[in-house]
């Protein structure tokens, strides 16, 4: 498990947010790039060649705000929800029966995930792996987060895949925990991918292509 992990079963959920905050486990990013900018703009002052110099830093200072928000969400109807926001990138019907829907989440997408269903997490795995492109096939070998979750419906498979810019993955909550539906379950960090498994009997109600919102946008079918 990541150094960001839940220590135990026991450990405290995240406070609650405003309508936009910041992402759980955003600091270690948005903390020195917010102070570069701070810097970088009283430094800039009265030069114009030094506030020219300050654009970018302030810049990527604004891009780590906006790819870090982690706006609330709901409450939405629906028995499974996204995961992720994004677009879904396939649509997989497997032997097993279960169904894996996969979403890419560009940068620009909100990049903290939810729990699809309510339910008790009885698994959270880290594997390690490489860091090919989330869209890229080669993916699958990538370094992943896997939850488990024991729901009304049986058992869900949440998937968090790492991507090529940043190889971190943090968990928000521990195997043992309860967790409701649309709850934040981890952060994945600049670029990814999260699969949602449907279990066998719960036909998929999105298709390749599609915008997804995590929390919101329902993923099967009546």
């Amino acid at each position: 498990m990541t150094d960001d992990s839940p220590s135990s079963s026991a450990s405290p959920r995240p406070a609650a947010r405003p309508c936009l905050g910041m992402a759980q486990g955003s600091a270690p990013w948005l903390i020195p790039a917010l102070g570069a900018a701070g810097a970088a703009a009283v430094a800039a002052r009265g030069s114009r060649t030094r506030a020219l110099i300050a654009a970018p830093v302030i810049a990527l200072a604004a891009g780590m705000t906006w790819f870090f928000r982690d706006p609330n969400r709901g409450p939405a109807t629906g028995r499974v929800l996204s995961a992720a926001d994004g677009v879904v990138q396939s649509v997989d019907h497997r032997s097993d029966g279960r169904t894996r829907i996969a979403v890419f989440m560009n940068p620009l997408n909100v990049h903290v995930n939810r729990a699809p269903l309510a339910g008790v997490v009885t698994g959270v795995e880290h594997r390690p792996g490489g860091f090919r492109p989330a869209f890229d096939k080669d993916s699958e070998r990538n370094e992943r987060v896997i939850w488990t979750l024991e729901t009304e419906i049986g058992e869900i498979t949440v998937v968090q895949i790492a991507g090529a810019m940043v190889r971190r993955i943090v968990p928000y909550l521990a195997a043992g925990q309860k967790v409701e539906q649309g709850e934040r379950i981890g952060l994945i960090r600049f670029g990814s991918r999260v699969d949602v498994y449907l279990p066998s009997g719960v036909a998929p109600a999105v298709e390749i292509g599609q915008k997804v919102r995590a929390g919101e946008t329902r993923l099967d079918a009546d």
